[in-house]
């Protein structure tokens, strides 16, 4: 059933519009008669009314999360039966969905979706503390409202947690399920973290990182396939916050973070600090540690040899039912691991976790073989070196040990302290300082590193080399972190002592400087010594920075004769003439202009100001004045508004800037003409521009206008103002 504008429901809401649609309902907006307020009014569609499973699914969103109260939750007010509609009845956001947020900016700046992220997390925090899972974790499901609050919304099918609902099977949205959730098995808190993972990734990327052609395909991508880096997709994401993406998207659950609180503990954490290493650490890799096998392990390690794999061996894919096989073979291993799980129960999942724990372990014993073998390779081929090169056993050994060439799991030193092994997530940084910048790449790129580079002048350092590096060599650090590097772009100094300028025309000195990438200023200087146009010297006198000035002082040969200028401002015109040729100057050129303070045919101004010495016969210009203006008529407008920039540009921008100017625009004689109000000035996109014009002035015949807001920055419109002008007249 479709609602209409005006519709009352239980006396009290008035339906406005609709608002949106989803799977199981339609959402209008309403205004409370009650309480004189605005509200959402999610309606149960017509078709699953019938249904007794799907009524009591859609009461039991609104109950779980009308016990939740957070400023990053949308609040739910009533919950209703009305014959047959069903309904719930919540706060109203006005705003903008992330995903739609997401889609018109392409992708967020990593600082503005930590912002989002954090609130997000909160709003998640809140329902976990309830026992409250919410299991459809995406983009769609988070509003943005108008002042920048970011609330989680449509816990459709999240359900209480408890010892009775814990194993519930619920399956959200596929592009951000979990791998748990896509097998059908346990879910937690764990699941909501793995979806906002998912989230973060959109955010910063753009993109989901799981694409295919059904929903099956995407599923097994999140049970099979690597979560691709975001930094591939977007190069700023800093490694901080990549890490935390990568450890809300862990498959297995126990390796994501624990509970919201951690993740946005991590998060504030690369808000303040991008380079911490520390955040979203993982644990030590099992490969860093090993144990005994016992005689159990072994038994099983002898058993799986002799026999081959069957398909439940295989691994948890086969269980879910969710392999690339055709739909009647997924039915048929539906079938039987069913008839599996009935047969062998709780046993046949701990013989499955054995299993996968023993192959774990043969693995690390093969790893283990495989480098003793390489290890006694290196020291047998550096012996044999050694013998050919007359050196003796023990130096050959202390040379291997010096340069740390080994990549055993547990070598020991002279003194027998054992050197820790570097996890799969590590590696050890390498010596750059006083390679090339393309070895210092060529160095990192072969230790999964990526490069930054700073260039920095150096007038010891040749031009290209590395100066600095920002993490010690030999340091432990995550893989594919960014790497700090400061290069020299060589010395930017000129020596002007030996370019001879002195003995140069003042044309040829210019030319020379401005070729060697150096600005130039003329100062001339009376000179007893040097003929006229002659350089006498310049500054600095030495060596000078490219694109630096250099001051060239030039003869005007042997000093003249001055006097000074006599004040004639305020004197009447008629007696200018006989000051000037007193000091034996001549009269200039003479303007006029109208002025309010000034009388009549007396000096506003003077071309050279009093005092000021030139030489005899110089010509002195004046302006005489008209006297006041006479009245004249202008068109004259004004304007007071405010307009909060955040319409424009969302309330996820406060981070951005941009530039701004007021303009007037009319229409003269059939062609747009333009004014401008205001100069040009920088606001932060979260800025409410306040608009106050008392007197605006309009082109002459012309009432109408309008005042636009110009972005600059995007060479946009954004809002434009009608302003009406009346004929007044003006004086001065």
């Amino acid at each position: 059933m479709i609602l209409q504008a005006g519709t009352m429901l239980q006396d009290r809401y008035e339906i406005l519009e609709k608002i949106g649609s989803g799977g199981m309902s339609d959402v209008y907006k309403a205004k409370c008669h009650k309480l004189n307020r605005l509200v959402a009014i999610k309606v149960l569609k017509e078709e699953f009314t019938s249904d007794a499973t799907f009524v009591s699914k859609f009461k039991m969103e609104g109950q779980a999360a009308a016990g939740l109260s957070h400023p990053n939750i949308v609040n739910i007010y009533d919950v209703v039966d009305e014959g047959e509609l069903h309904f719930i009845v919540m706060e109203l956001v006005e705003g903008i969905t992330l995903k739609n947020y997401i889609t018109k900016k392409g992708h967020l700046d990593v600082k503005e979706a930590i912002g989002i992220a954090i609130q997000v997390a909160q709003g998640i925090e809140a329902a976990h503390e309830q026992h409250i899972i919410h299991r459809d974790i995406k983009p769609q499901n988070m509003l943005i409202s108008m002042d920048g609050k970011v609330k989680v919304a449509d816990f459709g099918i999240a359900r209480a947690v408890s010892s009775q609902t814990m194993n519930a099977t619920v399956v959200g949205t596929v592009h951000y399920i979990s791998p748990e959730q896509a097998r059908g098995g346990y879910s937690d808190e764990r699941s909501d973290i793995y979806s906002f993972g998912i989230t973060l990734f959109e955010m910063v990327t753009g993109r989901v990182p799981f694409e295919g052609d059904n929903t099956v395909t995407v599923a097994l991508a999140h049970l099979e396939d690597p979560l691709p880096l975001p930094s591939s997709y977007n190069p700023d994401v800093f490694p901080s916050f990549e890490r935390i993406i990568l450890k809300c998207t862990e498959k297995k659950p126990e390796n994501r973070y624990a509970n919201a609180g951690q993740v946005i503990s991590d998060l504030r954490r690369a808000l303040l600090d991008p380079d911490d290493e520390e955040i979203g650490k993982r644990p030590d890799s099992p490969l860093s540690s090993t144990r005994p096998i016992t005689q159990k392990e072994l038994e099983i390690i002898q058993e799986r040899s002799q026999k081959p794999k069957t398909e439940r061996d295989r691994g948890e894919i086969d269980v879910i039912n969710l392999d690339r096989r055709g739909p009647e073979s997924r039915d048929t291993g539906r079938r039987d691991a069913g008839r599996q799980d009935a047969g062998h129960g709780q046993g046949g999942h701990k013989n499955r976790d054995e299993a996968t724990q023993i192959e774990k372990i043969f693995t690390i014993l093969g790893l283990i073989a495989a480098i003793v073998v390489v290890v006694a390779a290196i020291v047998f081929f550096t012996r044999l070196g050694g013998a050919f090169n007359g050196t003796s056993e023990p130096e050959t050994t202390a040379a291997a040990s010096e340069t740390g060439e080994t990549d055993s799991e547990e070598t020991e030193d002279d003194s027998g302290e054992e050197e820790a092994t570097l996890s799969q997530r590590e590696v050890r940084m390498p010596l750059l300082v006083g390679d090339t910048l393309e070895a210092a790449e060529e160095k990192l790129n072969g230790a999964d590193l990526r490069i930054r580079v700073q260039m920095e002048e150096s007038e010891d350092v040749p031009e290209n080399v590395v100066i600095a590096q920002e993490i010690e060599a030999g340091s432990v650090i995550s893989r594919y972190s960014v790497v700090n590097v400061t290069v020299s772009s060589g010395s930017n100094q000129v020596d002007l002592s030996s370019q001879n300028l002195t003995e140069m025309t003042l044309d040829n000195a210019v030319r020379l400087l401005e070729g060697l990438g150096l600005h130039t200023t003329v100062v001339e200087e009376a000179s007893e010594t040097e003929e006229a146009g002659n350089i006498i010297r310049f500054e600095p006198a030495d060596r000078a920075p490219a694109g630096s000035t250099v001051t060239l002082y030039v003869s005007t040969g042997p000093a003249v004769q001055t006097v000074a200028v006599p004040p004639l401002e305020g004197q009447p015109g008629d007696a200018v003439v006989g000051l000037l040729d007193a000091v034996g100057l001549v009269n200039g050129q003479v303007d006029e202009e109208y002025s309010s303070t000034v009388p009549e045919g007396h000096v506003i101004s003077q071309g050279i100001g009093a005092g000021e010495q030139v030489e005899p016969g110089t010509a002195v210009d004046y302006t005489l004045s008209l006297g006041p203006k006479p009245a004249e008529k202008q068109f004259i407008g004004s304007l007071q508004e405010s307009y909060p920039l955040m319409v424009s540009y969302g309330p996820g921008a406060g981070s951005s800037e941009i530039q701004i100017i007021l303009r007037l625009k009319q229409n003269v004689n059939g062609q747009d003409v333009y004014t401008r109000l205001t100069d040009i000035r920088s606001y932060s996109s979260d800025t409410i521009l306040d608009i106050d014009f008392d007197r605006i002035r309009g082109a002459d015949g012309v009432t109408t206008g309008e005042v636009e807001i110009v972005d600059l920055t995007n060479n946009v419109v954004l809002k434009s103002y009608n302003v009406t002008f009346q004929e007044v007249e003006v004086t001065e």
